[in-house]
């Protein structure tokens, strides 16, 4: 190292984790935004210059920033200024209707009232709220209720009036309309939910690039420097891409972001994403075109997971198939084969078995062994999948919060034993299937915290056990939250761990996240300052 180089800015007196074969040190230099040196405090203040800025850790523990493996950022922002039905914000399903007709008396008649984030589990009533609910909060207004999974919503009389949907309407393929007897009773899943969607008006650009912003802050706070906003062109179509660049251009992009684009036929902006060039790896370290997303079937909690076996407590229900296989097998060897990784959503065997082939075939077709195509969720794969997976280098890329947030769901509508081997994180670390992890915001939260006490305890928020075999060690829990997420975007080269060269993506948290108690972990920890590029971008200190 030349001694002519001096760094920007020092971290000083800290318990800095730079990665699980990378050790401890005690201070870091940054130079230009990267990782210049780490070592000891005094090897590092030799590093000095007159305009060298030093930050005192006074001992807190450092870590790689974050990566969020999987959350939909405009979602996450857009969610914000929803009514929270989440259980902590409506443990019952009076506390909802009370928050949506708080809401209604705000809005304007006629007017949309959106609400995200129950879990019918977790409601005291156990069940589904329903249209009648709804219309008892706000007749006058239409009202979209979206459950934590993003794949059910309940929609009052008003909205089903207005998206012209009633007891006569077809069932979309791949979708579930909920009837009562013979009367709609406001429930839809997955394609469904299109219908009424379509009558919400459209988010204006300013609007999405708002959303970024708020939920690249939030996102900040919670030491979480890099992302993947799962399905972009889900709420804007290709407006979210002119909106990414205009809050990079703005500086209104507070963090790294890695592109997934939605490919399901019929909203597909990947056409047109190609068509300018815009293919997996166009951008830069800020905001890069990653993959491709098509949808396979829904989520478990909500029993559209497509299953092999069927639900337990609905023995005629295996979930929902959202696309013929040979649809599902042409859609992914197209997009493969014009240049992208895919990172398609699959929970249930089902849906995994089916993506699994296509990938097989399209790799067979076009060999690529540094693809990294993606399962997202990977809920249920069998050990067969599994060592198709690692034999094809096929990432699963779970949200262990799911665990968390669903775990006595998936109990609940599975059984125990097909419960208890939910998201099996252990299994995939030790075939070196390099697992990431994330929280899917909105559908949970993002906050990281109970995401790796789940890696470390397998326990869900009442505190059941699921399959104790399937836990990490500390260092296990942080790597997957930080270079495998690096690995998962195929960026491991420049961010995920704290050495010289790689971005000074940094979290410093209140509480040491290799030693910590895992309750104390859970619940005590904040992150109080994060660095992004060597750049303060949140001090909570």
């Amino acid at each position: 190292m030349s001694s002519r180089i001096v760094a920007d800015r020092i971290l000083i007196n800290g318990r800095i984790w730079c990665g699980l074969n990378d050790g401890h040190c005690e201070a870091l230099a940054i130079w230009q935004g990267k990782v210049l040196a780490t070592g000891s405090d005094t090897d590092i203040l030799a590093l000095k210059g007159p305009d060298t800025e030093v930050v005192d850790l006074e001992g807190r523990f450092a870590s790689p920033g974050l990566i969020d493996n999987h959350l939909h950022l405009i979602a996450t922002g857009l969610t914000m200024g929803m009514v929270d039905v989440t259980a902590a914000a409506a443990p019952t399903l009076e506390a909802m209707l009370s928050g949506i007709a708080a809401r209604a008396a705000q809005t304007p008649k006629g007017e949309w009232v959106l609400a995200r984030g129950y879990d019918q589990v977790k409601l005291d009533t156990g069940v589904h709220p329903t249209r009648s609910d709804l219309d008892r909060a706000a007749p006058d207004h239409p009202v979209l209720v979206t459950r934590a999974c993003g794949h059910i919503a309940i929609a009052n009389s008003k909205a089903l009036e207005m998206a012209g949907v009633s007891e006569s309407t077809p069932t979309p393929d791949g979708g579930v309309i909920g009837m009562t007897g013979n009367r709609l009773n406001g429930l839809l899943a997955e394609n469904a939910m299109g219908l009424v969607r379509s009558a919400i008006p459209g988010v204006p650009v300013e609007r999405l690039v708002d959303a970024i912003e708020m939920g690249g802050k939030l996102l900040l706070s919670l030491g979480i420097t890099s992302t993947m906003d799962a399905a972009v062109g889900q709420v804007g179509g290709l407006s979210e891409i002119r909106a990414y660049e205009l809050a990079k251009l703005t500086d209104r992009l507070p963090i790294r972001v890695w592109l997934t684009l939605l490919g399901d036929p019929g909203k597909s902006i990947v056409e047109d994403c190609w068509k300018v060039g815009l293919v997996s790896g166009a951008g830069d370290d800020m905001l890069r075109v990653g993959a491709v997303k098509i949808f396979l079937d829904g989520s478990a909690g909500g029993r559209t997971a497509w299953m092999t076996e069927p639900y337990e407590d609905e023995p005629e229900n295996f979930g929902v198939q959202m696309l013929p296989d040979e649809q599902v097998y042409s859609l992914v060897q197209d997009y493969h084969d014009k240049g992208y990784a895919l990172a398609c959503h699959a929970i249930g065997d089902g849906a995994i078995e089916q993506l699994i082939t296509a990938y097989e075939k399209a790799l067979a077709a076009s060999p690529d062994p540094e693809r990294r195509h993606r399962i997202e969720h990977c809920g249920y794969s069998s050990d067969a999948q599994n060592l198709r997976m690692k034999a094809a280098g096929i990432l699963p890329a779970p949200q262990q919060a799911f665990v968390y947030d669903f775990g006595d769901s998936y109990v609940s509508v599975l059984g125990q034993e097909r419960g208890a081997r939910s998201y099996p994180i252990g299994t995939w670390m030790e075939m070196g299937l390099r697992p990431s992890t994330g929280s899917d915001s909105p559908v949970c939260s993002p906050n990281p915290f109970p995401n790796l006490y789940t890696m470390v305890t397998r326990r869900t928020w009442k505190g059941t056990l699921l399959s104790e075999s399937e836990r990490l060690s500390r260092e296990q829990a942080l790597q997957v939250f930080t270079e495998f997420g690096a690995y998962s975007q195929k960026a491991e080269g420049v961010k995920g761990r704290l050495v010289p060269g790689q971005w000074a993506d940094i979290a410093v948290f209140s509480q040491d996240l290799i030693e910590a108690a895992p309750e104390v972990l859970r619940d005590d920890t904040q992150c109080v300052l994060t660095l992004l590029a060597g750049r303060i971008v949140h001090d909570a200190r």
